[in-house]
């Protein structure tokens, strides 16, 4: 089985290492623009030896910011301060990736520090939009996307990736996960739809097929392509689960995509779930085994010999490491140490690297 430290090809990418920055949103953007705090933040984690980087969810239209400080691509003068991010990953050999995204009916909310409620007009909130006008619990209620709003939708997306191909970016990840629009469209929950996109697995799946088509038609086909999933709404019956996942995952990868960053929840904010160190590594075991993809693990991962247990266990090809990368900027290289493993250190960095035990 491969160790945390070997590289992972992905069409003509190769990740130096199986250790992944997942999107976590820094809600510090003005008008959609990335800015320096964005440069160091991501900047250090690529320093400190992760071999993926992914920027996080930004958005396709201003509409679809989850909040007023997202990031966006919607718009050509976003391009330049992003390349400005994938130059400085890069210079620290790592794969710089970003997420696009549209946050349907949980747009307009306050930053991720703020009260978590629906943003008024007044404050510069906007209407939001979904499959159905449902509203995620505490949220103001969306619009019902039309036929014309559902296909504006695919092309942000198509727009949004090509502007990620100008900036640079190496690979791609569309979110269709953590509740947002395109995971509305796939859960019961928030779609009930009674048209070619509600109703039915097929109907449900629709849109999320559209979006990854567009999107591979442009981005170029050297570059590898991946999608965040929700594997489970975590309720009993009648929301998104495991087994749609995987039916999804197999269309998926004839479709053009190459990773699938497997997550869970986020349609509805009451069920319980059971969370702790990996627990939703299971999920990415099976998609991984069942589909015949390659798949990331990602939540609550924190030790390098959890990290590599997953690979050991074939549960997952990249291990994704979010709120300890947070608190841990090195957390690669002191992995790397933990495990014996001789990894790059920064040449401005070297009179303070730990000797071998």
């Amino acid at each position: 089985m491969p160790s945390l430290f070997d590289p992972l090809p992905l069409r003509s990418v190769t990740l130096p290492n199986r250790i992944g920055m997942p999107p976590m949103c820094q809600y510090s953007a003005t008008d959609g623009l990335a800015n320096d705090w964005h440069v160091q933040h991501y900047g250090c984690r690529a320093v400190g030896g992760a071999g993926l980087v992914i920027v996080e969810a930004t958005s396709v239209v201003p509409e679809g910011r989850i909040s007023l400080g997202d990031l966006g691509l919607w718009d050509d003068a976003q391009i330049e301060p992003l390349a400005r991010l994938v130059r400085v990953i890069e210079s620290q050999g790592c794969v710089p990736a970003i997420q696009i995204a549209h946050a349907g009916r949980k747009a307009s909310i306050g930053r991720g520090w703020e009260e978590q409620v629906s943003i008024p007009a007044a404050a510069g909130g906007w209407t939001t939009v979904g499959p159905s006008a449902i509203a995620f619990e505490g949220y103001a209620a969306p619009q019902a996307l039309d036929r014309a709003g559902i296909a504006a939708v695919v092309a942000a997306f198509a727009a949004a990736t090509r502007r990620a191909r100008e900036a640079g970016f190496k690979a791609v990840e569309i979110h269709a996960a953590h509740g947002y629009l395109l995971h509305q469209f796939l859960s019961p929950l928030a779609n009930q739809r009674t048209d070619d996109y509600g109703g039915s697995f097929v109907n449900r799946i629709r849109l999320t097929r559209e979006v990854v088509a567009a999107v591979r038609a442009e981005w170029p086909d050297h570059l590898p392509l991946l999608i965040r999933l929700s594997a489970t709404d975590w309720v009993e019956s009648g929301g998104w689960d495991a087994e749609q996942t995987v039916e999804l995952c197999r269309l998926l990868k004839n479709e053009g995509v190459d990773l699938f960053d497997v997550s869970t929840s986020g349609v509805v904010a009451y069920p319980k779930i059971p969370a702790g160190p990996g627990f939703q590594a299971p999920f990415a075991a099976r998609v991984r085994k069942e589909a015949e993809v390659v798949v990331s693990a990602v939540g609550l991962i924190t030790e390098a010999a959890h990290a590599q247990k997953i690979l050991d266990e074939g549960s997952a090809d990249l291990v994704l490491i979010g709120r300890e990368i947070l608190r841990n900027p090195f957390w690669p290289l002191q992995a790397a140490r933990e495990l014996g493993v001789e990894a790059a250190w920064p040449e401005q960095y070297l009179r303070a690297k730990p000797r071998r035990k």
